[in-house]
């Protein structure tokens, strides 16, 4: 199996279908394992490594891994949010001084001279625009960035941030990651809209719901003592809070029923799905081992038929709210663009 490549929204660099996200790198995978992951990945044909200034040691240990192979990857990191245990008052945010001083500590952590895509983390509601803007259009211009995108923003934001690039005359965004999966489609109601009007590239990160679809939880209140869940910390609060509700169960159930007609694993197939929705460029695998990675790329290559994806589609379902039900009920519906998918190899 070899991943197939999607554009970068306009930009017209190709990347895989799946991305490698490296939040465990260093942190539930060590440098031995990592390295692992790095090769299984590339090996099958992804070219898109996603990290992160907060992730840890991430960007250190990637520095190291791809010191001799830089040019195979298109390396993505992001900034913006609290860094560091002080959490000084200039360590967050999407300010002149704040991106600065964030990219230059990437760069070094990372060994690298520059970055094929810089993401904003999320929005930065005490500095305007045009100094986040221009402050990406300085860093891109001084060949530190290629391109760059946002991460965490509303559909509004992300509107916003398009028009004002486009009165600036600055570097627009290529890119919007997410959290999308079966289990939050909160993403729908404007900001997937959004991003397909502008032609931007949808990365999504989490597209198991934090684990829930991984199959290793079953219809109760409780994780496994050895799952993810069942160690108390903040990373971990969201999935608990899934798993003891209802119709978040029912969405995991119906994933293992669909995995078990299939014959495929319950993780392929809540990837398989958010893989295929309208709009989707690269969804994130974030794994601990060898073998999850694997397994995970195991959900590329294939589709799912038209009853099973509406099985899933009904029981993840949610209420879009006004005006969307104002506009169904008379009919009219926001048009989707062509699918701009490119098949071959990374």
């Amino acid at each position: 199996m070899s991943l197939s490549v999607r554009p970068l929204g306009r930009s017209g660099v190709l990347v895989s279908e799946f991305c490698l996200g490296a939040l465990t790198f260093g942190r539930e995978a060590d440098e031995r394992v990592s390295a692992e992951l790095l090769d299984i990945y590339l090996g099958e044909g992804g070219n898109l490594v996603d990290t992160a200034d907060v992730y840890g040691d991430s960007e250190v240990l990637l520095g190291r891994l791809l010191r001799s192979r830089r040019d195979d990857v298109l390396l993505a990191s992001k900034a913006g949010l609290p860094y560091g245990a002080d959490q000084a008052a200039n360590e967050i945010g999407a300010s002149r001084l704040h991106l600065r001083s964030r990219i230059e500590r990437s760069l070094r952590r990372l060994n690298t001279d520059h970055l094929d895509l810089y993401q904003v983390h999320c929005w930065d509601p005490l500095t305007p625009l045009e100094e986040t803007l221009s402050t990406l259009d300085d860093l891109v211009h001084a060949g530190k960035v290629r391109y760059v995108g946002v991460s965490n923003f509303t559909g509004w934001q992300v509107s916003k941030a398009m028009g004002v690039a486009r009165l600036g005359g600055w570097t627009p965004l290529v890119s919007v990651s997410p959290q999308y999966s079966l289990s939050e489609r909160g993403a729908e109601r404007d900001l997937l809209p959004a991003c397909n009007d502008e032609s931007l590239a949808v990365l999504p990160y989490s597209p198991l719901g934090g684990g829930l679809l991984s199959g290793k939880y079953l219809a109760t209140d409780e994780p496994p003592g050895e799952s993810r869940a069942s160690r108390l910390s903040a990373s971990t609060a969201s999935l608990r809070r899934r798993l003891a509700d209802e119709r978040q169960r029912a969405v995991a159930s119906a994933v293992r029923e669909v995995a078990g007609a299939l014959g495929r694993s319950p993780a392929q197939v809540a990837l398989n799905w958010v893989l295929h929705r309208p709009g989707v460029t690269a969804p994130l695998l974030g794994a601990r081992t060898a073998e999850q990675l694997r397994e995970n790329l195991g959900a590329a290559g294939w589709q799912l038929d038209a009853e099973h994806r509406a099985r899933l589609d009904e029981v993840s379902a949610i209420d879009l709210g006004y005006p969307h039900d104002w506009l169904e009920h008379y009919g009219i519906r926001q048009g989707a663009k062509p699918d701009r998918e490119v098949t071959g190899v990374a």
